[in-house]
């Protein structure tokens, strides 16, 4: 009877000793699951880009990587394991991130964004291959500026790149800059806003380009438009924003207005078996080049035309390298425009680019808008 006992004794301290042991398996394998997660993710299946809800682009990562992190799992994104999630990030003001396609808007969007006060966010490279930063305007609406063309009452500055990036205020939904990464230095992105009543918002994707990508922007491109197609598309000043025919803008109408104190390049990447690039006004937009001069003091129905475009150019301008217009060449010195309108042009210089330059003043350029050109790549000849 007593050995019995024992039997039992021995038989329940051997299953509390086992049971313990499979509880403590059970941490030590919950705590290599969470180390070797990570490892898992770039050893496994890559962190690529990946489709979330709402079309919104993110990262493909563990479900828990996703989480601790701040991110928004929206849906499997790999066929290698099920806790890989399509990751989005989608952060505010004061936060900073090192993931790709992160999403930085107002407080409270879509809602609109009372202002007053500094709102950033600081973006690291996600690794050493990475070097530039695309910042895509998927939603941007500031006061516009005064009339100077100046951005006084509110404006985006971006700073730590190693290239310089103007202040950009007033309408900008679908424009776009890159900046280049100064080593491992963060890029900050400040939105500086005043109390004054405006319904701003903004909504910016920030995409982390490769060095070696193929979409990474040429050097000295402060915007890079990837469209190769032969159809027209279109190249935009900041704050330009299509108003109502006949009526151009004026100072004291509520409108866009051209930016003061601009430089920098457009660049469009090169299709293949294309050999120049034409610019031209958009159909039906006479008013799309209002650059320099006053618009009011000039018979409507000439904006837009030769007569009152100009090639001698001082003080606001854009450069088309090697012009041509009905396929004469224009020669040396020629290559800059500016005026109240503009004739189709095109350039056969590599890569192809647009250098805007605007002074620090439109004084004397009043109601001025900017420009939208329409550009289409013509092919190679057959030789």
């Amino acid at each position: 009877m007593f050995g019995e006992v024992l039997s039992v004794i021995w038989l329940l301290l051997l299953g509390h000793t086992l049971g313990k042991s499979a509880t403590n398996l059970q941490e030590v394998t919950s705590a290599r699951q969470g180390r070797f997660f990570p490892f898992y993710t770039i050893g496994r299946f890559q962190n690529s880009v990946c489709t979330g809800g709402n079309n919104l682009l993110g990262t493909c990562q563990i479900s828990g990587e996703c989480s601790d992190n701040g991110g928004i799992a929206t849906g499997s994104c790999s066929t290698v394991t099920a806790q890989a999630v399509c990751c989005v990030y989608q952060l505010a003001c004061g936060r900073t991130t090192s993931f790709n396609n992160t999403y930085f808007y107002n407080p409270d969007f879509p809602a609109s964004y009372r202002g007053g006060n500094r709102c950033s966010m600081q973006v690291s490279r996600c690794d050493e291959s990475i070097c530039q930063l695309r910042i895509e305007f998927l939603d941007f609406s500031l006061a516009q500026p005064n009339g100077d063309g100046v951005c006084q009452t509110d404006y985006m500055q971006v700073t730590g790149g190693s290239s310089r990036v103007p202040l950009i205020c007033g309408e900008n939904t679908g424009q776009h800059v890159y900046v280049d990464f100064n080593g491992n230095a963060a890029i900050t992105i400040a939105m500086l806003t005043t109390g004054s009543p405006f319904a701003r918002h903004w909504n910016f994707r920030l995409s982390q380009i490769a060095c070696d990508s193929e979409y990474r922007a040429p050097s000295g491109c402060l915007q890079y438009y990837l469209d190769e197609s032969s159809g027209d598309n279109l190249i935009q000043s900041f704050n330009y924003a299509p108003m109502p025919n006949p009526a151009p803008n004026s100072i004291g109408v509520t409108g866009t207005r051209q930016l003061a104190n601009l430089r920098y390049g457009i660049c469009i990447r090169m299709g293949s078996n294309m050999c120049s690039i034409t610019y031209s006004l958009p159909d039906g937009q006479p008013f799309a080049f209002t650059v320099t001069g006053d618009v009011g003091a000039i018979d409507p129905t000439l904006l837009g035309t030769i007569d009152v475009s100009s090639q001698a150019c001082t003080t606001d301008y854009v450069i088309i390298p090697h012009p041509s217009q009905n396929g004469v060449l224009l020669g040396s010195g020629t290559d800059r425009f500016c005026g109240l309108g503009f004739a189709p042009t095109t350039s056969d210089i590599k890569p192809f680019v647009v250098y805007v330059v605007q002074d620090n003043t439109e004084v004397m350029d009043i109601a001025n808008r900017g420009f939208s050109l329409a550009y289409s790549q013509n092919q190679c000849p057959v030789v």
